[in-house]
């Protein structure tokens, strides 16, 4: 079968309640992993301690720990904050257990595209001396690197062993890009898959509402995630897979119920390949 080795996960964003409503529902309907967002962290106190001894007695392991906004080419008047902010991420993921920070491409109109390379150097290398690998993701609203061609390109010519690349369905498809973006990139160097689906692309201007609150379960929209299923099997990929699917509706519900329909949802997308 394809995928049965690949850890599955769900993105925390998709449950609503309290964190450990969330762990508690995501580990119920059969998942593996979970994307932690630094506001699971906070509405639990901070008690990363006590996040790490519910997600080791549960099991449940992390995919990764996010999201390090608008870091690389940070402009002149934000660049130290920015800085001292991956710093505090970095060891916080330390303290809940992660392996992997993820890193979206900056949005910042005033990104600074002479300093990206640098800037993911020096994550990169500061991450590896806590452990941790870094996953670079492209946003389709990202303001220099907005594909995962090139997102891979700089990740390529960095060349650290820590740095390697999200696939994320929805930046990919939403701006009718295919596969061919991933061309000759090895298994190895993607660190994670998020699926998402969508019905209609969205209209001028509503890209990023769209994003953060319509995304649908992989199988009620029209993306050709056969496609991106089929190559990621052809390449032999086995890490994690799973579903970041902003959805208000989703969010509200109960935090049980929607986890066992996300889980539904990716087995039958999976069972297809």
């Amino acid at each position: 079968m394809a995928f049965a080795e690949n850890p599955l996960f769900i993105n925390t964003i998709l449950l609503g309640g309290t964190p450990r409503q969330k762990l508690k529902a995501a580990h119920d309907a059969g998942f593996d992993q979970i994307e932690l967002w630094q506001q699971d962290v906070a509405a639990a106190d901070s008690d990363c301690d006590g996040l790490r001894r519910l997600l080791t007695d549960l099991p449940l392991q992390l995919t990764d720990y996010q999201v390090l906004l608008d870091f690389d080419g940070a402009p002149d008047p934000l660049r130290q904050q920015k800085y001292d902010e991956a710093q505090t991420m970095i060891e916080t993921a330390v303290r809940v257990g992660a392996t992997t920070l993820l890193v979206p491409a900056s949005t910042d109109s005033r990104c600074q595209f002479e300093r990206v390379e640098e800037d993911l150097g020096w994550l990169a290398e500061r991450a590896r001396h806590h452990g941790l690998r870094i996953a670079y993701e492209a946003m389709a609203w990202s303001s220099k690197i907005n594909t995962t061609r090139d997102a891979w390109r700089l990740i390529n010519g960095i060349g650290a062993p820590n740095l390697g690349l999200v696939v994320d369905a929805f930046h990919i498809f939403v701006r009718q890009r295919d596969i061919a973006d991933l061309g000759d990139i090895p298994a190895e160097k993607i660190f994670l898959v998020q699926l998402s689906d969508l019905a209609k692309l969205p209209e001028n201007g509503k890209l990023v509402e769209t994003a953060r609150h319509h995304r649908l379960l992989p199988g009620e929209g029209n993306f050709p995630l056969t496609s991106l299923l089929d190559h990621l099997h052809a390449i032999d990929y086995r890490g994690p897979l799973g579903l970041e699917v902003f959805n208000d509706s989703l969010q509200h519900a109960e935090p049980a119920d929607t986890a066992r329909k996300a889980m539904r949802a990716l087995r039958q997308q999976l069972a297809s390949i």
